[in-house]
């Protein structure tokens, strides 16, 4: 007689939040998995429901309230877990019926949470775990956390208070874990932490020996030794590197991008560019330090993109401040950019500033920031056109059955030449998922997501490319 597998117990998961937050949720989810939970993709198949919060702004905050609220109406079975955990009297204040509560990187706490609200059922069959772990992500890139923490006080930031001093992960357990995720599928390795520069700063930089030499805890010797990872096809997977403060050993890692170790891409949080401002805001202030290295890396690595973002309506912040920034911005040509009306974080600093930005004040200087950058960020891509380039497919148009018309893609007008065939969408080196741009490709049938290909960009717009495999 066939022997019936008992069923095991589901937990649903809402992960709000930046990609450190989703490097959370994976490793919480890939633990209870190994204590033989099944994973529910909707509230109402779902035993208890985690929902990892945000608290990094107030808006984030009431986000994430409301979506302890949703799954409590939906479900009724909510373990709560995240920033906002070290916010616990709050959330129990207006959700009495939460299972628990834990703050940031408390996995442990979290799985004994769920543990005792929806028991396991214990079967050898059942209890199996990929050994790259579960992801939240598309199999073909995944998040790389490297440090916890973060060593500045800026004045607009809650992080340290909220996820503690930096805390850097040994160089040898990084490099394992990135080995087994390309070993898995993974052909995109995006770097983060809260100040990637800083990493190992904490411990010394302390070498650890990793496949027959010494690695040091160095953001240097660690993009190298990423960029000597293949996948099991042989390709160089790309390293994307997030949240990467102008340091100056950051020029040591441009020649890696020229060579092709790693990927021509750096994500620098700027903030601003006035000098006043930057001063408020406890940031490092040599803007025009800055321009010159731009221009130096440019120089050794042409292709190199640099995005970053940028906060208006700080207080204090005149309208000198701000044509200051334009001013810059216009000179560094950075190649994305987003930008955020400045909004008080309850325990921030500035808060207590003088001179705050009227609300109408903010929104109008953001919409020229993004009036500037998006007039940028069209013209650098208008430069590609007729270009081929390395593209990294994310989605695919499925194929139509016979007879019927085939999904034109993502051409709609004002493309219509390229209402041809099967569409895809991919991203080039410049561009990282969710927050960059996108290149969009006719002529896409065969193509998988997580294939590499060559793609002649035919047009462009203000964010994104257009092209067919070359």
């Amino acid at each position: 007689m066939a022997k019936t597998l008992p069923t095991p117990p589901r937990v649903g998961m809402v992960s709000l939040g930046c990609p450190k937050a989703l490097v959370d949720s994976e490793r919480i989810l890939t633990k209870l998995r190994a204590n033989g939970y099944d994973m529910s993709p909707d509230y109402a198949g779902a035993d208890v429901v985690l929902v990892n919060t945000c608290g990094f702004l107030d808006s984030a905050k009431e986000e994430s309230l409301e979506a302890i609220g949703e799954a409590i109406a939906e479900n009724g079975r909510v373990v709560v877990t995240g920033c906002m955990g070290n916010e616990a009297e709050v959330i129990r204040a207006r959700f009495p019926a939460v299972l628990a509560v834990t703050g940031p990187q408390q996995y442990e706490a979290v799985v004994n949470a769920v543990l005792e609200a929806a028991p396991p059922v214990a079967n050898p069959y059942l209890d199996l775990v990929p050994e790259a772990g579960l992801k939240l992500t598309p199999r073909h890139y995944s998040y790389l956390k490297i440090s916890e923490g973060c060593n500045h006080r800026c004045a607009f930031c809650i992080i340290p208070s909220i996820r503690g001093d930096l805390a850097s992960r040994r160089p040898d357990a990084i490099l394992r874990e990135a080995e087994k995720l390309v070993a898995a599928g993974t052909r995109e390795l995006l770097v983060i932490s809260q100040d990637t520069s800083a990493y190992g700063v904490d411990i010394r930089h302390q070498p650890r020996e990793w496949r027959g030499r010494e690695v040091r805890a160095h953001m240097t010797d660690l993009t190298a030794a990423l960029g000597e990872l293949r996948t099991p096809e042989g390709e160089r997977p790309w390293v994307r590197l997030h949240y990467v403060y102008p340091y100056p050993h950051v020029d040591q890692v441009i020649p890696l991008m020229a060579e092709g170790l790693i990927t021509p891409y750096l994500d620098i949080p700027f903030q601003h560019a006035s000098p006043k401002v930057l001063k408020a805001m406890k940031r490092p202030a040599n803007e025009a330090k800055v321009l010159e290295r731009l221009r130096n890396w440019r120089a050794i690595c042409p292709d190199i993109a640099v995005r970053s973002s940028f906060v208006v309506g700080f207080p204090g912040e005149t309208e000198e401040d701000f044509q200051y920034l334009l001013g810059w911005l216009a000179e560094a040509r950075l190649d994305r950019v987003g930008a955020f009306r400045f909004e008080p974080v309850e325990g921030a600093a500035a808060n207590a500033l003088p001179d705050p930005v009227p609300e109408e004040v903010k929104e109008e200087r953001y919409q020229r920031v993004m009036a500037l950058t998006a007039q940028i960020s069209a013209d650098k891509l208008a430069a590609k056109v007729g270009r081929t380039i390395d593209v990294l497919i994310d989605r695919v148009d499925d194929v139509p059955p016979p007879g019927e018309q085939p999904d034109k893609g993502h051409f709609d007008a004002p493309h219509p030449p390229h209402h041809h065939d099967v569409g895809a969408t991919g991203r080039s080196k410049a561009d990282a998922p969710e927050i960059d741009g996108e290149v969009h490709l006719r002529d896409a049938a065969g193509l998988k997501p997580g294939d590499f290909v060559k793609v002649l960009i035919e047009d462009s717009d203000e964010h994104d490319l257009y092209g067919v495999p070359a």
